[in-house]
């Protein structure tokens, strides 16, 4: 068993990977002090468990694992939490994997013979928990990772069961649907179409074409989504205030 564990205290780290050591089961313990360096060393390593701190600098737990659970083949994942009552009821509930830290070795060794893969629907209930939001999106293709910050955005646009992220110089498919973006990040993109969202930050203005259609336009981007007649008021009293 290929293990993978993720904490940004060394000292937390150092301790499960002498209890993992003890353990006959475990031929690999890879580490990772942030949800950024998981997500990379599992694209690489494909562990079969992560043991996951929740909190933590840059990219927590919960964001690091909605990300992973992308991936074609997702490891099992066990939240390490040292959190209140109620937010490990959370977990119990939803019939979530976890260990209270400092982690126990009795307590490591029956979360380990439970450990099973997430479904989508427990972590997503489970971050909806939380009320910070992701600060990436994500995208996966052979076998690796791309990471998005949310914030270089530009556009999404859907193309049948397909969301392209449009940035300054690239694009990407995402694995998110326009509705979940939009419900996660309701101050963040406006939807101008029932096929495409905006970021509201980029937006430098509305073009009408010769036909008739109008568009908006974006920094950074050559791509201009349609705004549809539907929206088209809406569109402009949001740009009004800004």
């Amino acid at each position: 068993m290929k293990i993978l564990v993720v904490d940004d205290e060394p000292l937390a780290r150092e301790r499960l990977k002498r209890l993992l050591a003890a353990r006959d089961d475990c031929s690999e313990v890879f580490e990772a002090r942030n949800g950024i360096e998981a997500i990379a060393i599992n694209d690489t390593a494909h562990p079969d468990v992560i043991l996951l701190d929740i909190r933590m600098p840059g990219m927590d737990g919960l964001e690091a694992a909605r990300h992973i659970m992308g991936g074609t083949h997702p490891p099992a994942i066990i939240f390490c939490t040292a959190y209140d009552e109620y937010a490990i009821a959370a977990f119990e509930r939803r019939a979530t994997g976890y260990l209270l830290k400092p982690v126990q070795r009795g307590k490591l060794a029956a979360a380990l013979a439970a450990a099973r893969v997430m479904t989508r629907v427990q972590l997503d209930a489970l971050t909806q928990s939380t009320p910070a939001q992701r600060r990436f999106l994500s995208s996966h293709a052979a076998g690796s990772t791309r990471l998005i910050p949310v914030d270089e955005v530009r556009a999404l646009v859907a193309d049948h069961k397909y969301v392209t992220a449009w940035l300054a110089g690239s694009s990407a498919l995402l694995d998110d649907s326009l509705r979940e973006i939009e419900s996660e990040f309701p101050g963040a993109f406006l939807r101008v179409h029932r096929n495409a969202l905006v970021a509201i930050r980029h937006i430098t203005g509305i073009v009408r074409r010769a036909e008739g259609d109008y568009m908006v336009a974006l920094a950074g981007v050559e791509v201009q989504p349609q705004i549809s007649r539907r929206l088209l008021a809406e569109v402009r009293t949001r740009l009004a205030m800004l």
